[in-house]
């Protein structure tokens, strides 16, 4: 009996998830400097009395934490690219950490609320002075790690899906749901040390001690909002939400503008950073070969995984 080899038709379904990624680089590097700023910034808050100081320190930590669970999920994405056992490869480990760091954004923005509404009603000392040094210091750790985080990767991939459609709009940042949700994380350390610093200066020249904890609920609402909006981006991906319009509409005119083809259903889905699967199904009264309609799906779309399902029109 002949048996027929399919070797040749067959591929991995790694889509570059194997590579080291510059978020992840710079996300060790961030972990460095906000895991010690984190230490200095809660045992000041502590000593000087201020939640807002706290509050940032608190912050600190559980975005020190959500790096680490980011850098995990690089180092694991990494190592399990080629898993059989993943239909798609690995690159959804990166949503799944990005949703798991937007929990625990939402999670310390109602902790924040909690502690700033407890000073409203028992309010402390606070030594301005201190807390305004280390909040500044607090500050400036957070724009340099966010600027770290933010840079644009010059370098250029050629592993075969490294090109999407949205790299001459948006960096990787926009594009990886791990850095972003990092990224989110230390713009919100930012921002409440930003709060910190007001709420400091008004408690200390204009007597508005009030100010400390009030500051405290405006971060929890806007930690809680990014918290909001990365839940939705992650949750998206994990759910297969399809591609943006744009996308399908580019993978529709490539093939309807060809032959008689016409496009009865369309699936695409993101499958990891900047790489996308499709489902299509096809109506031609002379079809062709399903590698000729996956020769006319642009590279640029980043699509690496496309199944084409064929159906003759006899009418």
């Amino acid at each position: 009996m002949h048996t027929m080899s399919v070797e040749s038709w067959q591929h991995d379904h790694i889509f570059g998830q194997d590579k080291r990624r510059a978020g992840e680089r710079r996300t060790l590097i961030v972990i460095a400097i906000t895991g010690s700023m984190m230490v200095v910034e809660i045992i000041a808050g502590i000593l000087f009395g201020s939640i807002a100081l706290l509050a940032d320190g608190l912050h600190m930590m559980t975005h020190a934490l959500a790096l680490a669970i980011a850098a995990v999920a690089y180092f694991y994405g990494r190592r399990h690219a080629g898993d059989y056992r993943l239909s798609f490869g690995s690159g959804k480990i990166n949503d799944l950490a990005g949703y798991t760091s937007a929990i625990l954004l939402g999670f310390f923005a109602v902790l924040m609320a909690w502690e700033s509404l407890k000073r409203f009603i028992d309010p402390v000392k606070i030594e301005f002075n201190q807390a305004i040094l280390v909040a500044a210091a607090g500050l400036t750790v957070n724009l340099i790690s966010a600027f770290i985080l933010n840079a644009k990767d010059h370098r250029h991939d050629h592993t075969g899906h490294s090109h999407d459609i949205h790299s001459h709009h948006h960096d990787n940042i926009h594009r990886d749901s791990n850095l972003r949700a990092a990224y989110l994380h230390v713009l919100a350390d930012a921002v409440t040390s930003i709060l910190a610093i007001i709420a400091l200066l008004a408690g200390k020249h204009l007597g508005f001690v009030w100010m400390d904890p009030a500051m405290g609920i405006v971060g929890a609402i806007l930690v809680a909002r990014w918290s909001w909006i990365l839940l939705r981006q992650s949750g998206g991906v994990l759910l297969d939400k399809q591609a943006p319009v744009q996308i399908q509409n580019s993978v529709r005119d490539a093939i309807e503008s060809k032959d008689d083809a016409r496009v009865s259903d369309l699936h695409i889905w993101r499958i990891g950073t900047g790489v996308y699967a499709a489902a299509i199904s096809l109506v031609s009264r002379i079809p062709l070969s399903s590698a000729h309609y996956k020769s006319l799906i642009p590279a640029e779309l980043s699509i690496g995984h496309v199944t084409v399902e064929i159906s003759k029109c006899e009418d």
